[in-house]
């Protein structure tokens, strides 16, 4: 056990070192993120070790059970495709230049709209899309508009990381959970709605409160003209979007996967694209860049923790977590402890980390903590960089826009923010379970 223990904990804190100090390596002129690397070199120690051999790693990771990483990684991922494949085609940016030009001259309006449509999108979509989309967006528009782009910044990745509780596909760390636990679309919808609209409207009060002086300046420039490339392309994207999502909602009544499911629609998406593009002669070449924009190292750095975890749990590690939170525990006792976890060892792993123990304590709780560990994971990444890759990849995106937002000011905020947002969503939890 002190083994395994020692490994991980090396593990986790080469993790935060790295969000800290040195997210990404150059080589031959390509940036390439080393968080992956850092915890895959964990799971190489721990296998050729001997703690879990090859064998036992593989039949876990491919075993037809709702916990298999690669199903879920599928799911993801698919729907992955489809965010970005909107994205590329211009349909955010668009959406956001439309919505913006309501505001005018109000940076107090100015954040109620950007607030609305990032949290609108993230339920539909992916947060991590959502920022990677919006981020260079609001960094572009408030050097134009002479504004300062904190206030929006944070805003955004707040409510990305907010309103992506409400679905199970707006996070993986939801899906997750709640496939690990048998929790299917509809149920999940069921309990997190009232959680999450308290939450988020707890998040954007304290957002206008604590920036409320910073938006007393008036906007200097209009938000910029985002035109579609392609509206066929654009039809094809929302209904594909649409339809995987109703095909989501009814996936426990038609007894259908919802890893099946996305995958078929990322594919289909890809057939009608290339079809459309023989028949109109169309040369956006959008395919090459979705593949291109697709998180493929979230295939190793989640293969890898889930070696990490297979060996906590194998030398009863996570028993032993779980008889410290004890069978009576609440849903703010996995709440606050995974909004912590999630700060030190990411929300990913502590996701991976947290279903294991989960599934060590009473069944009577297992659904209390289970959704206090989606909050967790959720919000756990307003409060540091470091409990998110959305928030890793959004100050990598902050400094090549040469914004400057440092570690405490990020935690100043955070703290600031996400404690009241943590206390409101457990509570509306609390209230419905």
């Amino acid at each position: 056990m002190t083994t395994v223990i020692i490994i991980a904990a090396v593990t986790c804190i080469c993790l935060i070192l790295s969000v800290l100090f040195k997210t990404s390596v150059g080589i031959k002129g390509k940036s390439i993120s080393i968080y992956w690397i850092i915890v895959m070199i964990g799971a190489l120690v721990i296998l050729c070790s001997g703690l879990i051999s090859f064998k036992e790693a593989f039949e876990m990771i491919t075993a037809d059970t709702a916990i298999n990483p690669l199903k879920i990684l599928v799911l993801f991922l698919s729907m992955s495709v489809l965010s970005i494949f909107l994205d590329e085609i211009g349909f955010f940016r668009y959406l956001a230049g439309m919505v913006l030009k309501r505001a005018k001259t109000s940076q107090k309006m100015l954040m109620i709209y950007l607030y609305l449509i990032v949290s609108v999108l993230t339920v539909f979509t992916s947060n991590d899309i959502i920022i990677l989309t919006f981020t260079p967006f609001i960094c572009y528009f408030a050097k134009n508009a002479k504004i300062d782009p904190i206030p929006y910044l944070f805003a955004e990745f707040v409510a990305a990381n907010t309103w992506s509780m409400m679905l199970v596909i707006g996070n993986p760390t939801n899906v997750y959970l709640a496939t690990t636990n048998g929790i299917t679309f509809v149920e999940y919808v069921k309990v997190m709605v009232l959680p999450t609209i308290m939450g988020g409207a707890a998040a954007f009060t304290m957002i206008m409160l604590v920036f409320r002086n910073k938006l007393k300046k008036a906007v200097e420039a209009e938000p910029e003209n985002v035109n579609l490339k392609d509206r066929g392309l654009l039809a094809i994207g929302i209904a594909h979007l649409g339809i995987c999502t109703v095909f989501l909602v009814i996936s426990s009544y038609i007894n259908i996967d919802m890893w099946l499911i996305t995958m078929c629609f990322a594919l289909s998406l890809f057939i009608w694209v290339i079809a459309y593009k023989l028949i109109g002669k169309n040369k956006e070449r959008v395919i090459g860049q979705c593949l291109k924009r697709i998180p493929w190292q979230l295939i190793p750095f989640v293969l890898s923790m889930f070696v990490v975890v297979l060996a906590l749990d194998k030398y009863q590690v996570t028993d032993l977590i779980a008889g410290w939170f004890g069978n009576k525990a609440s849903v703010w006792v996995y709440g606050a402890s995974s909004f912590i976890s999630a700060n030190f060892i990411n929300n990913i792993p502590m996701s991976v980390l947290f279903s294991a123990i989960i599934g060590k304590a009473d069944g009577a709780i297992t659904l209390q903590a289970t959704y206090a560990a989606v909050v967790g994971s959720n919000i756990g990444a307003i409060l540091t960089p470091i409990g998110a890759l959305a928030g890793i990849m959004w100050s990598s995106i902050l400094k090549k826009h040469g914004v400057k937002f440092s570690f405490l000011t990020y935690i100043k905020y955070g703290a600031v923010i996400s404690v009241p947002a943590l206390a409101f969503t457990l509570l509306g939890l609390d209230i419905v379970l």
